[in-house]
């Protein structure tokens, strides 16, 4: 007869059960860890050190903060659970940071948040879990795991408000075997009262808001440090190439920016339309120069068999959009937006749901966009 399932779907109690729970030191990693040690499982908390402690730790809203290391501890202390802080700063810097320097240099934008579960939390973290023996690695992402006929799958959170399932697209068949994602059911008001019933410290610990490793937003002072030179100045031009301004480098702009760009007197409003990094040209246009009809992508990850009819997400705050995408070699595929998006950069990525709107079937990263039949 075999063993019941217990609520993480291993066929074994919870007391034989190991699970590593990546704590942040934010309320939804200290309730997952909570949850867990409360149904009886052997759990073992992980913080990583993302980023230099000194500097982080005065910094607000970041998600790798030394203050956020501490309550990571403390949170592991309550629950009466081992607790293991791991320098992470050499690999994050080499895996995350450079890569957001470089991409934005090219005249791309990034979303190192996606780098991040790639290539440490669902990567390096992994490997981690698996070296102490652990039979799952259970993580706070808002966003669900489910069972289907053919294994697990991933799914968007219940509350869309908080789903992330965007930034997790890269996230493999393998990795997701191993995976769990407690909070995809819960609301996260749920998230926090059972955090204030369970007496934890970070109940009412602020959302982090910026990337760890971007004080303030200032994106462009970053790339500067990680990339110095990066931002050398150049011009704006219009779509026919007439100069109409400068810019003090392409590091500070985005597709689809309007505030910023230091230009006045135009009859209607100017937006960024592309980026090229070689000529150090800022390209603007108008708002219907924006939309974009056909989208390549690179490094395409696939969670379920190729599909063509599906809905798509281009930018992470966007809403689900039809699409048709054709898989090429080479890991590539070419998308078409039945209906146009506007505001669609290289460097971002292209996310396939099913046509329900939950299950997210893969992505993958876009290089490049055609508008009106012109390449952009």
């Amino acid at each position: 007869m075999n063993a019941p399932l217990n609520s993480l779907g291993l066929a074994k109690p919870p007391s034989a059960t190991r699970v590593v729970a990546a704590m942040s030191g934010g309320v939804d990693s200290s309730v997952v860890a909570a949850l867990l040690k409360r149904d009886g499982y052997d759990v073992v908390g992980v913080t990583l050190q993302l980023y230099d402690h000194g500097a982080a730790v005065k910094k607000k809203g970041a998600c790798c903060a030394g203050q956020d290391i501490h309550d990571a501890r403390r949170v592991a202390e309550h629950l009466g659970i081992s607790h293991y802080v791991l320098d992470y700063e050499e690999r994050f810097r080499r895996q995350v940071m450079d890569d957001f320097a470089a991409s934005y240099a090219r005249g791309e934008t990034p979303i190192p948040c996606v780098r991040c579960n790639e290539r440490v939390k669902f990567g390096d973290l992994l490997d981690l879990a698996r070296e102490l023996g652990a039979d799952a690695l259970a993580t706070g992402h808002y966003v669900r795991r489910e069972m289907g006929a053919e294994g697990p799958e991933l799914h968007r959170a219940i509350d869309d408000s908080r789903d992330q399932s965007y930034f997790l697209f890269a996230t493999t068949a393998q990795q997701l075997d191993m995976v769990r994602f407690p909070l995809g059911d819960k609301p996260k008001s749920d998230v926090r009262a059972i955090a204030t019933e369970l007496g934890l410290i970070t109940a009412d610990k602020p959302d982090s808001q910026d990337i760890c490793f971007v004080p303030q937003g200032r994106y462009g002072d970053v790339v500067e440090r990680l990339k110095p030179g990066a931002a050398q100045a150049g011009e704006i031009v219009d779509m026919e190439g007439r100069v109409i301004g400068t810019h003090p480098g392409i590091i500070h702009f985005t597709v689809g920016q309007r505030k910023g760009l230091g230009l006045s007197g135009n009859e209607d409003p100017l937006f960024v339309v592309s980026l090229d990094a070689e000529t150090k040209r800022v390209v603007v246009g108008p708002r219907e120069a924006l939309r974009v009809r056909t989208i390549t992508l690179a490094n395409v990850n696939w969670l379920s068999p190729v599909v063509e009819d599906c809905l798509v997400k281009v930018r992470s705050t966007r809403a689900p959009v039809p699409a048709r995408v054709t898989a090429l070699e080479g890991g590539r595929a070419s998308v078409e937006l039945l209906n146009g998006e506007e505001g669609v950069a290289p460097g971002q990525a292209c996310v396939f749901y099913a046509e329900s709107g939950s299950r997210v079937l893969g992505g993958g990263w876009i290089v490049s966009r055609e508008r009106a039949g012109k390449a952009a």
